[in-house]
């Protein structure tokens, strides 16, 4: 449901409000509360995550006393609350490699459900307007999809450098998502899928291959991130046209320059919580007759966040966002080679998809929940046993014997056997 598969494409094949759609959530909802009650105090672990989440939603409520559509906002935060609580609840519940692993096993489903559309009803699997030809799948557009693959396969990529030791099952995902990412010829997804696949892969390599390999990649990462930048100022045109852009980023310069205008009325608080790009919005109205064209969202998450909340949600949410990164990276030596590095590789997809996707503080998007995840896993204050070597009693026993340790999943350690 988070990833937008299959039943709003079906239901709302034009992205309006349908009051039918908004009932296939409420057993989602049951369910999402359900499971809260029942992992409660697992939850209440990762207090500062829940605590800097309730900042969120507390400003996106209060934006309905200013809001354009109150009604609109009013009914987005109630959505907005339960994505993020499940959020709360996958990041404090499963540990180590179990949240890749479902998470790989779920894109994989979607991805042959994809295919099966493709082939099956190629009006809803292909795109039929400007886009002419490229894959969508199940999903609305061709970027939902690249989203949602993106997501998958860095993953499948962590599944597989976990402890799980498991290599046919996440190599065979990572392959379905490069190949749909590759036919909706989403040049943004496919950059991130490069970068959340290579950070998995890069940063397993590190641990494993000691001090000096680790001070020889940050020097030549360094030395790449200058030149990069170095080049996107000079040469940003070119580069962009050698990725089959314009200079414009197709027409994303225009929207924002728009966008920018309605802004400078209020910078501060915005227009209300998701209420700037609706159907009767008549600011919505002035930019999409200043560009020519029905434009959806800014296409940039930091620029819809600020025309929603203002300048006061982009600080708090971007310090959030900035401190979600830092604990993840402290969590490296201890937690990150256990669930494959997942954590700080998508982290590092999301943060580059904001600047050309709407992504930021989504009601019900899979990003923005598994960016809360991360920061809930982040935050989660592990138990003395979550990680432990039961060491034999006296010196010398055992030595040929499996070596017992112990992980924890929801609270409680389940042990493990590996042979020395």
């Amino acid at each position: 449901m988070l990833t937008g598969a299959l039943i709003g494409p079906v239901l709302a094949p034009h992205q309006g409000e349908a009051p039918l759609l908004r009932l296939f959530w409420l057993p989602v909802y049951a369910v999402v509360a359900g499971l809260v009650l029942l992992r409660f105090k697992t939850i209440a672990r990762s207090w500062p995550a829940v605590l800097a989440w309730a900042c969120i939603v507390t400003l996106a409520f209060a934006s309905k006393y200013w809001s354009i559509d109150p009604s609109l906002t009013s009914r987005r935060v109630i959505a907005m609350i339960f994505s993020g609580s499940f959020a709360m609840y996958l990041g404090a519940t499963f540990h180590g490699p179990h949240l890749p692993r479902l998470l790989a096993r779920c894109v994989f489903i979607l991805g042959l459900m994809s295919i099966a559309m493709v082939v099956a009803v190629p009006s809803i699997g292909i795109h039929s307007d400007v886009n002419a030809g490229m894959w969508r799948g199940v999903w609305y557009e061709k970027n939902q999809m690249g989203m949602v693959m993106t997501a998958g396969a860095t993953a499948a990529a962590a599944w597989a450098a976990s402890e799980d030791r498991l290599w046919k099952m996440p190599l065979l995902t990572i392959l379905l998502c490069v190949l749909l990412v590759l036919a909706t010829r989403s040049k943004t997804s496919l950059l991130c899928i490069i970068l959340g696949v290579g950070m998995v892969g890069a940063l397993w390599t590190l641990k494993r291959g000691g001090p000096a390999l680790g001070v020889a990649a940050v020097w030549m990462g360094v030395v790449a991130g200058a030149v990069g930048w170095w080049l996107w100022t000079y040469e940003s045109a070119e580069i962009l046209a050698a990725l089959g852009k314009d200079p414009s980023l197709t027409g994303r310069t225009g929207i924002w320059d728009a966008v920018f205008a309605k802004i400078a009325e209020r910078p501060w608080s915005g227009y209300g919580y998701n209420a700037f790009w609706g159907a009767e919005s008549t600011p919505a109205l002035w930019v999409r007759y200043q560009t020519g064209w029905l434009v959806p969202s800014a296409h940039n998450g930091w620029i819809d966040l600020l025309v929603q909340l203002g300048w006061i949600g982009v600080i708090l949410v971007g310090t959030i966002v900035g401190l979600t990164y830092v604990l993840t990276l402290l969590r490296l030596p201890t937690a990150g080679l256990r669930e494959g590095f997942w954590g700080i590789a998508y982290l590092s997809v999301y943060i580059l998809l904001t600047f050309s996707e709407s992504v930021l503080v989504s009601a019900q998007s899979l990003p923005w929940t598994l960016c809360l995840t991360i920061l809930a896993r982040a935050a989660y204050r592990e138990p003395a046993f979550d990680r432990v070597a039961l060491a034999p009693r006296r010196r010398g026993a055992y030595q040929s014997g499996p070596r017992i340790t112990a992980d924890c999943v929801d609270g409680r350690p389940i042990l493990h056997a590996r042979r020395r």
